[in-house]
């Protein structure tokens, strides 16, 4: 006797899954992932959407406000800039460095339209969180039903 499960079918699992087996395609058709080239580094982001705003955070430690630079154009939003090893190296034996040094890049597509001319940047902690406005022809509109 066969028994068959039935399971949930999870569609933004799967372009999830498709969007990391496409990363890993590329990776391997250029020879080698870019996390391991010397001097370029990926920081990691959550993007998520509420009160009519796309906020991203990304972790980006070790830097200064200046050394970051944050863009959007066409949908697209972009951050970069480098961070710089800044330690000593006299009377010191390093048994291990695991910490990310150099320029680093990252854009993403983002989920919807944004008024650029109302994002707000601010980097606090290690952290940049970045506060993208919808724009007003995006928000949801309420509208009074009348009754007759």
């Amino acid at each position: 006797m066969t028994h068959r499960y039935l399971t949930k079918w999870e569609p933004f699992s799967d372009l999830v899954s498709l969007r990391d087996d496409m990363d890993r395609l590329f990776e391997t058709f250029f020879g080698q992932n870019p996390e391991d080239r010397e001097g370029f580094w990926t920081p990691i982001l959550d993007i998520e959407e509420s009160n009519g705003n796309i906020v991203v955070k990304a972790e980006i430690p070790g830097m200064e406000k200046d050394e970051i630079k944050v863009s959007v154009r066409n949908n697209m939003l972009s951050i970069s800039g480098e961070r710089k090893q800044k330690i000593e190296t006299k009377d010191k034996t390093f048994h291990r460095i695991e910490r990310s040094y150099g320029k680093f890049s990252r854009t993403i597509t983002l989920p919807s339209e944004v008024d650029a001319d109302k994002i707000k940047a601010a980097y606090k902690d290690g952290v940049l969180n970045i506060t993208l406005p919808k724009p007003e022809s995006m928000k949801p509109k309420q509208i009074e039903v009348e009754i007759k």
